[in-house]
């Protein structure tokens, strides 16, 4: 049996989801799985900082300097081969993946996705626009969901999700950090922990 997983979290930008991955590591929410590795498509990313504050490997894979999409997952299924990655989580990380890169790693790489699936998802939405949507077709409620990856965006299993109330004078930006706070921060860790845990105790 494995002793931990290893994580790689994809990123792209502030990297809070990232963050609450690395507190949940240090506080025991997560402890059948390690993060190993933080792979960038943007060299400025906040999150390289986070990683690196926390003394974790950090890789940049920049798609303008790859001749195709096909280079630049090559890349990055190089750098996670490296480091033995079993568990990929991506952490807003700005990129759909090709059916070639998710067929790789069946039920080995998650999402978080900041609505209940099915609603507000799929390509086109991320970031605000999922909260400006939501607020647009006046639901009451919202919230996140941690779904496996499959090449259809925000298509695979869902594993977990967590609802949040929308309330009354609320913007797309204060929305949004409410689902992060609520909802993203929680609901990521616990879905990391259940997916390592289940890799851990069955490694084929």
């Amino acid at each position: 049996m494995l002793n931990k997983a290893k994580i790689a979290v994809l990123v792209s930008g502030g990297g809070t989801n990232l963050q609450a991955l690395i507190d949940a590591q240090k506080s025991g929410i997560i402890k059948s799985g390690e993060i190993k590795l933080v792979v960038s498509n943007k060299s400025d990313a906040y999150a390289l900082t986070r990683a690196e504050k926390s003394g974790i490997k950090t890789a940049v894979i920049l798609k303008k300097e790859c001749a195709s999409k096909e280079e630049f997952e090559n890349k990055i299924i190089e750098k996670l081969t490296k480091a033995e990655i079993d568990v990929i989580v991506l952490a807003g990380f700005m990129c759909i993946l090709s059916e070639k890169f998710t067929y790789r790693y069946p039920k080995r790489i998650i999402n978080v996705h900041p609505s209940l699936i099915p609603s507000f998802c799929g390509e086109g939405f991320y970031g605000l626009k999922v909260h400006e949507a939501a607020l647009a077709y006046g639901v009451k409620v919202t919230g996140a969901t941690v779904h496996y990856v499959n090449e259809i965006a925000d298509g695979g299993e869902i594993i977990m999700q967590k609802a949040v109330e929308v309330e009354e004078g609320d913007t797309p930006e204060i929305l949004q950090r409410r689902v992060m706070e609520n909802a993203e921060w929680i609901i990521l860790p616990e879905a990391t922990e259940k997916v390592c845990a289940q890799v851990i105790n069955n490694p084929s």
